[in-house]
C-alpha cells in the first residue's frame, strides 16, 4: 500500500512540515519546493526589504535567495530550513550591502523595543516611529540583520544560525541594538516632545 503513494504526488498543505517537503523536493517533487517558496516568499522579501530598502532591490534578492537555496538544496541535509534560507538570505543581502553601501532602514521596531508593550507603550512608539526609523543607520551592520532577523520572525537559536555566529552573541548584539537605539531616542526625546502647539 506505501508504493501507491509514490505514484501520486501528495497535497502539500500548509501544515505539512519543512522537514517533509525538503525530502520531496531532493526526491524530485517540484510542487514541494514550490509549496516552500510560496511559504516563505514574503518573510524573504520582507527581510530583504527591510535591509536594502527598495522593493526592486528586495525583489531581484529575494529571487536569488531561492535561486540559491534551489542549487543548492540537494547538499541540505540536517538542521532548520528556515535558519538555512536565512543564511542564503543574509549572504544575498551582504553581497549586494558591499556593492552599494546604502543607508539600512527597517520597518517596525516595535517589538524590538519592548517586546510586551502596553497600549500606551505602542501608542507611544509610533508617534516615535519616523525618529526610530532615521535611527536605525546608526546601529553596527551586524545589530541591523539581528533586529531584521529579530523582525523576520526567527528566534535567536536560528539568527545565530543564519549569521555563523554563536547564539549569546546574537543575544549581545540584539542587547546592545537595544541599548543604542533607547539612548538615541532618550536624546531626541525634547525635540519630539515639543510640538505640542
Amino acid at each position: 500500500m506505501p508504493s501507491m503513494h509514490r505514484h501520486h504526488p501528495p497535497q502539500w498543505e500548509t501544515s505539512t512540515a519543512d522537514e517533509a517537503l525538503v525530502i520531496y523536493a531532493q526526491g524530485g517533487e517540484r510542487e514541494a519546493f514550490g509549496a516552500l517558496y510560496d511559504r516563505y516568499l514574503p518573510r524573504f522579501h520582507g527581510y530583504c526589504y527591510q535591509l536594502l530598502g527598495n522593493r526592486e532591490a528586495a525583489e531581484d534578492a529575494t529571487t536569488e535567495v531561492f535561486l540559491r537555496a534551489l542549487a543548492a538544496l540537494p547538499a541540505f541535509s540536517t538542521g532548520s530550513f528556515r535558519a538555512w534560507l536565512f543564511t542564503l538570505a543574509h549572504h544575498v543581502v551582504v553581497d549586494e550591502l558591499r556593492r552599494r553601501r546604502p543607508a539600512v532602514p527597517l520597518a517596525d521596531v516595535t517589538d524590538l523595543l519592548n517586546p510586551a508593550p502596553s497600549l500606551d507603550e505602542v501608542a507611544a512608539m509610533r508617534a516615535e516611529q519616523a525618529t526610530v526609523l532615521a535611527l536605525l543607520p546608526r546601529l553596527s551592520l551586524d545589530q541591523q540583520h539581528v533586529v531584521a532577523l529579530r523582525l523576520s520572525g526567527l528566534s535567536a537559536v536560528e539568527i545565530g544560525a543564519a549569521l555563523g555566529k554563536p547564539r549569546n552573541a546574537v543575544d549581545g548584539l540584539q542587547h546592545r541594538a537595544l541599548l543604542r537605539l533607547r539612548s538615541l531616542l532618550v536624546t531626541r526625546a525634547p525635540t519630539a516632545t515639543t510640538g505640542g502647539r
